[in-house]
Formats: C-alpha cells, sequence, structure tokens
C-alpha cells in the first residue's frame, strides 16, 4: 500500500459525506441533521489534513529541507 493510499481512502469518505450532505439538502432535510452531517464531513476532512500535514513535516525533517518545512508553516500560518 502507497503511503498515501489511506489517504486516499479518507478522502473518498468525505466525498461520500459531501455528496450525503448534497442530497440532504436538496431534499430539504432537517436543519439539525443537516448541520450534523456537515459537522462530521469537515471533522473528517480536518483529520485527513492534519495526517497530510504531518506526514509532510515528518518527510521535510528527516530531508533536512528547512525550506519546504518554512513553505509549508507559511501556507498553514494564520494571518
Amino acid at each position: 500500500m502507497c503511503h498515501m493510499d489511506d489517504v486516499i481512502v479518507r478522502l473518498k469518505k468525505v466525498n461520500g459525506q459531501i455528496q450525503g450532505l448534497i442530497r440532504m439538502i436538496e431534499n430539504e432535510e432537517e436543519c439539525e441533521k443537516v448541520v450534523t452531517q456537515f459537522q462530521a464531513a469537515k471533522a473528517a476532512l480536518d483529520k485527513t489534513f492534519s495526517l497530510v500535514l504531518n506526514r509532510n513535516l515528518k518527510n521535510c525533517l528527516n530531508r533536512q529541507d528547512t525550506e519546504s518545512v518554512e513553505r509549508i508553516l507559511k501556507l498553514i500560518s494564520i494571518k
């Protein structure tokens, strides 16, 4: 298994959640259910982002690639 295969699986699951969310909104589902589904999709995407970020930073640190680390930190910093 490629080191990013699990990330792809996670993203496909998030995609399924988003598709479900779209259907719920189109079908005018109850607001509370929509918000709950939205939060679940957001949490899954945040978790996947953290996983990718962690792997990329570790990889850069292992290679002592401080330029890449700096670029990543700049991308994620809140302004």
